[in-house]
């Protein structure tokens, strides 16, 4: 049977009982406590106290129960506030292991709800669309469907070089920037084109692709945006395969997604005229996110891990 203390009606109820003289046993009794729990409280009040002093009382040495807070060394709180402004989570702190951390994952973020550390950089949470919504747009016809896409690369899942891609847009949805990530390595490719346009996104992807060597990407999946509408011309001059999302399922996309958030998140907010920064810049917001380790890929950064499935000869290429 599970023990459980005395509550405030109960002491006032002892206290009443202790006046009236009544004998320990009948109180005991009426309560259904034992008769040394009704004694303790018996003799407390013998001694001038009150119910109410007694309650305190228990409240103050019930607060000394328990484990104790962990409390980080100096060195170890400045080395995690470091990590934070570089955009690493609490997981990625522990889990990378290249400081001694002297709490679990768990506990670190339990001091973030506390506010022992700033937590507005912390992910986000929630849905960005409520159940039952219905996307109208992306439904144009002539392109190839993400179900052909297992069919073309049946080593899909476990093969380098295939990449997802998106565009988002700056303040009044007057400017864009490119982005596309890698879905092995998680790195993330920004691009900043001159204009929304089609031929836009076009001109830069081919700009892009032929800095790169060649074949060392195989296929691009992109969102029904008609920015994409030139995918023919994109992929018949760089030899790649260009897949589509169906429409109003970024799930299917949903690391370039993800990827995208986090870069709203680290500098290329919604606010921002992207015609009005350097293309240097929206590359810096991509490079910050691609040297912090990711606990999906073992604690790896995005860009060790892409480094590691190019060769010499074609890393030579790309720099």
């Amino acid at each position: 049977m599970t023990y459980t203390h005395l509550t405030p009606d109960e002491l006032i109820m002892i206290e009443a009982y202790a006046k009236a003289h009544q004998s320990v046993t009948k109180t005991a009794q009426m309560l259904k406590r034992s008769r040394q729990t009704i004694y303790t409280v018996y003799a407390y009040l013998k001694d001038g106290h009150t119910a109410l002093e007694y309650y305190q009382n228990y409240k103050k040495n019930k607060a000394k129960c328990g484990r104790r807070s962990i409390v980080l060394p100096a060195e170890q709180v400045g080395y995690i506030r470091k990590k934070v402004v570089q955009g690493w989570t609490p997981d990625v702190i522990i889990g990378r292991g290249e400081f001694p951390i002297g709490c679990s994952v768990r506990t670190l973020y339990r001091m973030f709800k506390m506010g022992i550390f700033d937590c507005s950089d912390l992910l986000m949470k929630g849905k960005r669309k409520p159940n039952g919504h219905q996307e109208k747009r992306g439904k144009h016809a002539f392109r190839r469907s993400i179900h052909e896409r297992s069919n073309d690369y049946t080593s899909f899942e476990e093969e380098f070089g295939h990449l997802e891609g998106d565009t988002i847009v700056g303040q009044k949805h007057k400017s864009a920037v490119i982005t596309l990530v890698e879905r092995l390595s998680k790195v993330i490719i920004t691009l900043q084109p001159e204009g929304r346009r089609a031929i836009d996104i076009e001109n830069r992807l081919n700009q892009w692709m032929q800095s790169v060597p060649k074949h060392l990407f195989k296929s691009m999946t992109f969102d029904c945006g008609k920015e994409f509408s030139n995918w023919k011309n994109i992929s018949n001059i760089n030899d790649i395969s260009i897949y589509f999302a169906d429409p109003g399922t970024p799930s299917q996309r949903g690391l370039n997604e993800n990827s995208n958030g986090l870069l709203r998140r680290d500098g290329l907010y919604k606010a921002m005229d992207f015609n009005g920064v350097s293309e240097t810049f929206i590359q810096s917001v991509a490079s910050k996110r691609n040297h912090i380790p990711r606990k999906s890929l073992n604690y790896r950064t995005p860009l060790e891990l892409f480094l590691s499935y190019i060769c010499k000869e074609e890393l030579s290429n790309l720099i």
